[in-house]
């Protein structure tokens, strides 16, 4: 059995009383529970004010067999900022813009030299997403495709090396959307003249879409997720609906992270697709979700702590 834990983004003293809470116990320096497993959903780095104790709880519980751990985008972003372009020198495959600096900044500041080059090796070696006997996870978005796309490439290159960190960096290849699906999740453009700011406060012309579910029938606010700002109501054009692939409703049931919901209450997406990011490093919570093994997720098996002051 699995508990599964979203977002972390450096807040440790969050996950360790998520950790009691759930019955997991230090045992030689190891978070351990007797019968259950935790299963990390990625976004460990970025944002927290202790992302290197995150990052040894982590860590350390899944070398020691305790949990099991996905890729988030923070992670993926961290190990292309820090990776030479083979073809510019001095250029990295994630450019070193100020938003990017600014963005991974709290890592670099809280790590070693030395820490952050073991960490993002580390890194390397976490699967972007788990198939397992009962349940799925992964950080953004379940698509078949795109994981056909990342399999194939992962299984040449030899895993995440640079050899398939360059063209899964590279827009407009195929490897780069695929990566950006299962890490960021798919968006849909908006009508010309739309736009809305998002949390951050950036202008954005597209939008992240619920891709669990069916387009048919939905406008542009109703397909999204991100709708504070979104006064979009026309419905969704057809290039959007034909590239979507709802996730099955028969399906088993999959976990992700990633989305930032502002809800006050964690709650299921649909009897089968569960959020467990509900902003923690913006005066969120911290959530994890006790799956023990049904097929249909219910809203009573959340738990939940808030971000201490």
């Amino acid at each position: 059995m699995y508990d599964l834990i979203g977002d972390l983004h450096g807040h440790a003293d969050e996950l360790e009383q998520l950790l009691h809470r759930l019955g997991y116990r230090q045992i030689h320096g190891v978070y351990r529970h007797p019968e259950r497993k935790v299963l990390f959903l990625g976004d460990f780095i970025d944002r927290g004010p202790k992302i290197r104790e995150v990052l040894q709880i982590v860590r350390s519980m899944v070398e020691d067999d305790a949990a099991l751990a996905v890729m988030g985008n923070h992670e993926w972003n961290a190990l292309a900022f820090h990776t030479e372009d083979p073809e510019s020198p001095g250029e990295f495959l994630r450019r070193h813009t100020p938003g990017n600096v600014r963005q991974i900044s709290r890592t670099v500041d809280q790590l070693s030299p030395a820490e952050l080059s073991s960490y993002l090796e580390w890194f390397r070696t976490l699967p972007m997403w788990l198939d397992l006997d009962g349940l799925r996870a992964i950080h953004a978005c379940w698509d078949d495709s795109a994981i056909g796309v990342v399999q194939s490439a992962l299984a040449e290159s030899g895993g995440v090396t640079t050899d398939f960190l360059k063209p899964a960096s590279t827009t407009g290849a195929e490897l780069y959307y695929a990566v950006e699906v299962i890490l960021k999740g798919k968006e849909a453009a908006l009508p010309d003249g739309v736009s809305f700011l998002d949390k951050d406060g950036s202008s954005r012309v597209h939008v992240r879409t619920r891709w669990y579910l069916s387009p048919v029938g939905h406008t542009y606010h109703s397909y999204a997720f991100e709708t504070a700002g979104l006064d979009c109501h026309h419905p969704l054009e057809n290039t959007t609906i034909a590239q979507s692939m709802p996730y099955p409703t028969t399906a088993k049931p999959v976990f992700i992270g990633h989305y930032w919901l502002p809800h006050k209450q964690p709650q299921i997406l649909t009897h089968n697709v569960a959020c467990l990011d509900f902003s923690v490093a913006k005066g969120g919570f911290l959530c994890a979700y006790r799956w023990d093994g049904e097929e249909k997720l219910s809203n009573s098996n959340f738990v939940r702590v808030d971000v201490e002051e």
